[in-house]
């Protein structure tokens, strides 16, 4: 067919193009067979999630302002959702940030504390401060907790009236206004994450007896966790009692977030994802738990560590093994974290190499037993 030329009036918006190639084609069907499997795995996880609700008991724990919140899927039931953590938590924590909050309005004026555009911004959160100061005696805190929420805020509020009844402040007057307060913060760190714990352990102990015995090994307990939250993650800590170190990344998953708080529905999406990922795991390769890990980052390990180029054949053909190339070409040091098994008992994030079982490379399976039936 030959190609006509598109018509003045269209110009701004069609241009002319060449006839697509066969290579072309081909190309772009093999591009629209992923875009076909989204939504054919799209459409299964949704069966899968209701499976698995109906046949296993999720708790899920997400991280909230309010010191987190906690749901009991259990099968055959509407989903419970546990009381809050009680709200002397939350205006702790609140009066703890308050000192964030005095810092912010002035440090980036820093290089000119003369410029009066922190003023008013400071004049509104001074009063501000002065209303909860005027209050916080009637929050039924125990001894040490309230005078250390009371310290804050009178700290806050003088440094504040000081800055703004001398028109400035200097990097030093900051730094001492700041680590004056680490004490009482600490103090109420440690007031509110008491509070925190003791709530949610009080609301596992009522969960565990629910769900009882029987149904408890099948029991999956999802939180989230950004980035800072991860090496000491609150909520995963208090379920890991509960569960036991066996459990970890298997039945007891942290998932990482973009965002401080997340949906139920998401959080039930990405486990869905990873239990039906695993069944799929366990039918191409004969591991459950391979599909926990990304598949192109397996096999190239040893091409890595040593740097050769010709490692990246059919043998292994992974993306890591391309990087050992150009590293090497580059006279550059290969650079890995440890190669932990794909089924590991670790706190989350795996480096360690001592705890799981399993094979820790796509190519390990092959040689390896099937873990469930032995073959």
């Amino acid at each position: 067919m030959s190609q006509t030329s598109v018509p003045d009036f269209m110009r701004e918006v069609v241009r002319d193009v060449p006839p697509a190639t066969p290579t072309d084609v081909g190309l772009a069907a093999a591009l629209a067979l992923n875009s076909a499997k989204d939504g054919i795995y799209a459409h299964a996880l949704a069966a899968y999630q209701k499976n698995l609700l109906d046949a296993c008991p999720v708790i899920l724990g997400l991280f909230t302002s309010q010191g987190g919140e906690f749901t009991l899927y259990l099968p055959g039931h509407e989903p419970i959702l546990a009381p809050r953590v009680p709200i002397q938590y939350e205006a702790t924590k609140s009066v703890g940030h308050s000192a964030i909050a005095v810092y912010q309005l002035v440090a980036r004026y820093t290089g000119n504390p003369a410029d009066p555009a922190w003023h008013g911004p400071m004049r509104s959160f001074r009063e501000q401060v002065e209303q909860v100061l005027r209050t916080c005696d009637d929050w039924g805190l125990p001894a040490d907790a309230h005078g250390a929420v009371r310290y804050i805020l009178t700290t806050n509020r003088d440094f504040m009236t000081q800055c703004l009844d001398s028109g400035g402040f200097t990097p030093e007057t900051l730094t001492v206004y700041a680590q004056s307060l680490k004490p009482s913060i600490q103090a109420a760190i440690g007031y509110a994450a008491g509070l925190q714990v003791s709530h949610w352990m009080a609301v596992m102990d009522e969960w565990r007896a629910l769900i009882g015995d029987e149904a408890w090994p099948r029991t999956y307990g999802v939180t989230n966790s950004l980035y800072v939250a991860r090496p000491n993650n609150i909520l995963f800590t208090v379920m890991a009692q509960y569960f036991g170190q066996e459990a970890f990344n298997d039945r007891l998953l942290l998932l990482e977030t973009t965002e401080f708080s997340t949906t139920r529905e998401s959080m039930l999406d990405l486990l869905t994802r990873i239990i039906s990922d695993r069944v799929l795991g366990q039918v191409f390769f004969k591991d459950y738990f391979l599909m926990d890990s990304e598949l192109l980052s397996t096999g190239a390990r040893d091409a890595i560590a040593a740097g050769v180029a010709q490692r990246a054949s059919s043998a292994d053909p992974s993306g890591l093994s391309q990087v050992a190339a150009e590293a090497s070409s580059r006279g550059m040091q290969p650079l890995l974290a440890p190669l932990a098994p794909f089924r590991t008992w670790e706190w989350p994030w795996r480096t360690r190499t001592d705890t799981g079982v399993g094979p820790t490379t796509l190519a390990e399976t092959d040689a390896s037993p099937d873990p469930l039936t032995g073959a």
